[in-house]
């Protein structure tokens, strides 16, 4: 963290409750271990739980029930704090019809072509969860999935550390997948998730974090005056129904080159056929250092009104940048204000979608006696 940033909270920790946050000012400067609470039941009686945890300046809230973050709060340049992470207030609204808010995503994240692969010559079938295709694992994906959760203190930084177990055929997908996700508030105030996964058959694997920002607050309205830096000179078209043509196209010249920084509503309304599809950006970038062993940085987004800034490392080939474009006002979040096209923002670290069905994408097959590993770092200013 800058020293002005620490400089700033310790000028305004009395005073942080005036953005809907917790009274508990000092917790937002300094790690502690991370609490719990009750947060509702499913039908079938299963207790889901909320946790949270701050450090560094950054404070969060995460559920049990798909390993959702239902708030992400962090100052402004005046250092006043708001919700920059859209959600709901309650399990039952999670529950009824979550657009994937601040959801972990697996067993494959984004789209698979008419929910088929094959796999060492065996083909399989998954649910149709988005018109003709299989989206985010399918109709009961990890999203709506009750993780075990365990508190950590290491060293300076704080965290959770969430599994869950995928049985052999769930959704359709081969192998009982064991999973791990580490998220970890750093003594800077950084959020790093750390994924790993491991299986009994050979599988597909994509495991990513489905939070929608907005960097002006929960509920402030829209976020097309954002100015996003993306570090990616192509990226993968898709057909009308959002699944990927196999092409690597250039950005350049078109209104997906972010490569110089530019607000996300810039040519949002372009008439280039993309966007057509898409109603905006749900668009898959090729980021150009590809996997890495560490994570690097791809991305940075400014709010020039409230001066807060993200950066993103990855050790991921690929990032899904999606502009809010099927918020339709049907949901009210935690603010109790309605949800309107182009009102959050998704920046997910991935492999490429529907990548079971095409070769020259990186691998997202995972065997027996290997383990699956990315990490994704998030960086507040």
């Amino acid at each position: 963290m800058s020293t002005s940033r620490r400089t700033l909270l310790a000028a305004t920790a009395g005073g942080l409750a005036a953005a809907g946050m917790a009274t508990a000012a000092p917790a937002h400067a300094a790690g502690g271990r991370p609490a719990r609470e009750f947060f509702g039941r499913l039908a079938d009686g299963t207790r889901v739980d909320r946790w949270t945890l701050a450090n560094g300046g950054t404070r969060m809230a995460v559920l049990s029930y798909g390993g959702i973050v239902q708030s992400l709060e962090l100052p402004d340049r005046r250092g006043r704090y708001a919700n920059v992470s859209l959600g709901f207030g309650t399990l039952e609204e999670y529950v009824a019809s979550s657009p994937y808010f601040g959801a972990l995503i697996g067993r494959y994240g984004n789209r698979i072509a008419a929910g088929r692969f094959t796999l060492d010559g065996q083909s399989y079938q998954l649910p149709l969860n988005d018109g003709p295709n299989t989206l985010h694992g399918g109709t009961q994906g990890f999203d709506k999935r009750v993780w075990d959760v365990e508190p950590f203190t290491a060293g300076s930084d704080v965290g959770l550390t969430l599994r869950y177990v995928s049985g052999d055929g769930e959704m359709g997908y081969p192998g009982a997948l064991s999973v791990r996700v580490d998220y970890t508030l750093t003594r800077d105030g950084d959020w790093r998730i750390d994924y790993t996964a491991t299986t009994t058959k050979a599988t597909v694997v994509n495991l990513t974090s489905h939070v929608y920002y907005n960097l002006a607050g929960e509920g402030s309205g829209g976020v097309y005056d954002h100015e996003l830096t993306l570090d990616a000179a192509r990226y993968t078209p898709v057909d009308a129904t959002l699944i990927p043509t196999g092409e690597l196209a250039p950005v350049a010249g078109t209104p997906f080159d972010f490569r110089r920084g530019k607000a996300i509503g810039a040519d949002i309304r372009d008439s280039h056929q993309q966007l057509l599809y898409g109603q905006g950006i749900d668009h898959n970038f090729v980021l150009d250092k590809g996997s890495t062993r560490l994570p690097e940085r791809v991305a940075t987004v400014r709010e020039p009104r409230s001066g807060r800034s993200m950066s993103i490392a990855t050790t991921e080939p690929g990032l899904q940048f999606y502009s809010g474009n099927f918020l339709d006002g049907s949901f009210a979040g935690t603010s109790d204000r309605v949800y309107r096209q182009g009102d959050g923002f998704c920046l997910e670290t991935q492999h490429f979608p529907d990548s079971p069905n095409h070769p020259s994408f990186p691998s997202t097959v995972l065997r027996p006696g290997d383990t699956y590993r990315t990490t994704t770092v998030h960086s507040f200013g």
